[in-house]
């Protein structure tokens, strides 16, 4: 067992679990936020998505005990006031079907969207391609993000 502090939405806390228990997991259970969501566990459909200081990043993969220091941002996270433009985007079109994929949709595109604050359609469809959606909901969130990145203009 390790001993460690994760800094999550801008609060601290301290943790006790197994040195390769993965992030998702650490979020979910010892820290009861619930929005991150398991999918696969390989890394491969994006539903777990969270930002690791700034950085879309899979958290089914990454061991929450090499975080320490790290600023991670959850979809509880993501705006604290207001819905981030994302999020305005996605209820705006109404994305979801199920909405299960959603929080690391939103996560993948409101990383993408900082780093490419003006993206056209490819680039849109590029950044988004690694999240699976069962509901094949892609033309909406493609038409989403280029909402958002106007919104964000």
């Amino acid at each position: 067992m390790a001993n460690y502090s994760l800094k999550v939405n801008g609060k601290v806390y301290n943790i006790t679990s197994d040195d390769d228990t993965p992030l998702l997991w650490v979020l979910r259970d010892e820290i009861n936020l619930v929005g991150t969501k398991y999918g696969c566990g390989i890394g491969q459909c994006g539903t777990c998505t969270v930002h690791v200081n700034g950085v879309a990043t899979r958290s089914c993969l990454l061991p929450a005990s090499r975080l320490e220091g790290s600023e991670i941002t959850t979809i509880e996270g993501l705006e604290t006031d207001k819905l981030h433009p994302v999020q305005e985007a996605w209820k705006e079109l109404d994305v979801p079907q199920c909405g299960y994929c959603q929080a690391g949709q939103i996560m993948t595109a409101s990383s993408f969207l900082k780093q490419n604050p003006n993206p056209n359609k490819e680039e849109i469809r590029n950044a988004m391609n690694a999240n699976l959606c069962r509901c094949a909901s892609y033309n909406r969130i493609e038409k989403a993000v280029a909402l958002a990145a106007k919104k964000m203009s």
